[in-house]
């Protein structure tokens, strides 16, 4: 059993961290939205060990990893409340140790490991550091087809993952050292990591980042396309997740590929937009593939992304694809959170 102090624990982290998932995890049912708090704050704790400019000597790191470690799989009793509510979730949503032990790898990953090669190097980390985290989300949605959702889960996990990298260039060379993009694609276009490391930007750079985008959208499609296997309410929840992250894509776009002058964040004023876009198109229609290529930053695959670039993907070529509009407590719930969300984001 979860105490509510611990669940309200993991809520505040959320909020503090990861305002995009916060959106977006207030729109789950009840059922799934207190775990989603315990698991992101699991994910938060971990990932601050090794995402401290400031931190311990990657001995230490390792220890305190391993502690963690030892906690979320019951080897050790939890001595902190994020670690004792996860110990409770994992048990009662039967998440394996299997995944836990992916993740735990992929943050030692970080203690040390400061560059890829190739992408197929970086999937290695991926499947950790996101793919864990998405089955880990499926394990507590509980999808009928849960076979059927897990290589979309994959994708959308990857394609989250893969749209901080890209937005966090400059952050993750200047606090951690770290370059996340493949160092095949940045020589592919004359990019070194000198250039990154003080922040250079050129029509290379820009054209390595069109290169990852690409790859990052061609993931949200595919995890886009399997919504279709989860519940029907967390649907919604899922693919608002889709629409603000991909957003931003198009920032990067609007900015011209330049992540290296400055991070780009999403103000609060667009994200609220984005949430009542996405719920208008999807109570029209029920869809979530045409909702996401309607509202979303993400082209249709036949589309150039340069078309899209300067405004909204209509929806009047993508009418729906006999979902059926949902008149669901899920969609309620979104027309609610709407009237209250100015404060929340």
């Amino acid at each position: 059993m979860v105490s509510p102090d611990d669940v309200a624990t993991s809520k505040a982290i959320q909020q503090r961290t990861g305002k995009t998932f916060h959106v977006a995890t207030r729109l789950l049912p009840e059922r799934v939205r207190e775990a989603t708090y315990v698991l992101y704050a699991f994910f938060r704790v971990a990932d601050e060990v090794v995402d401290d400019p400031d931190g311990k000597p990657p001995d230490e790191q390792r220890a305190e990893l391993a502690r963690i470690r030892e906690a979320a799989l019951g080897e050790r009793e939890a001595d902190d409340p994020v670690l004792s509510a996860f110990q409770s979730i994992k048990e009662r949503y039967g998440i394996p140790d299997r995944e836990v032990e992916a993740f735990m790898d992929a943050m030692e990953m970080d203690v040390t490991l400061d560059r890829y090669d190739t992408y197929a190097d970086l999937e290695g980390y991926l499947r950790g550091s996101s793919v864990a985290v998405a089955y880990m989300m499926l394990e507590v949605m509980d999808p009928a087809e849960k076979e059927r959702a897990r290589p979309h889960a994959r994708a959308l996990g990857e394609a989250f993952q893969l749209t901080n990298f890209l937005r966090d260039v400059r952050e993750d060379i200047d606090d951690y050292g770290r370059i996340y993009l493949p160092t095949s694609t940045l020589s592919q276009y004359g990019v070194s990591e000198e250039q990154i490391a003080s922040f250079r930007f050129d029509e290379g750079f820009a054209a390595a980042m069109r290169a990852e985008l690409r790859r990052t959208e061609r993931l949200y499609r595919t995890g886009v396309e399997g919504i279709q296997y989860l519940p029907e309410d967390c649907r919604f929840a899922v693919l608002l997740s889709a629409v603000l992250y991909a957003e931003h894509h198009r920032d990067i776009r609007e900015h011209d590929y330049d992540v290296l002058s400055a991070r780009r964040t999403l103000t609060n004023r667009r994200r609220l937009r984005l949430v009542a876009k996405t719920w208008y198109h999807y109570r029209r229609t029920g869809d979530p593939v045409a909702t996401f290529e309607a509202v979303g930053a993400v082209p249709p695959a036949d589309m150039k992304a340069e078309d899209a670039a300067g405004g909204d993907l209509t929806a009047a070529s993508n009418p729906g694809r006999g979902w059926g509009v949902p008149g669901s407590s899920a969609i309620e719930a979104a027309g609610s959170f709407l009237r209250r969300l100015g404060g929340l984001v």
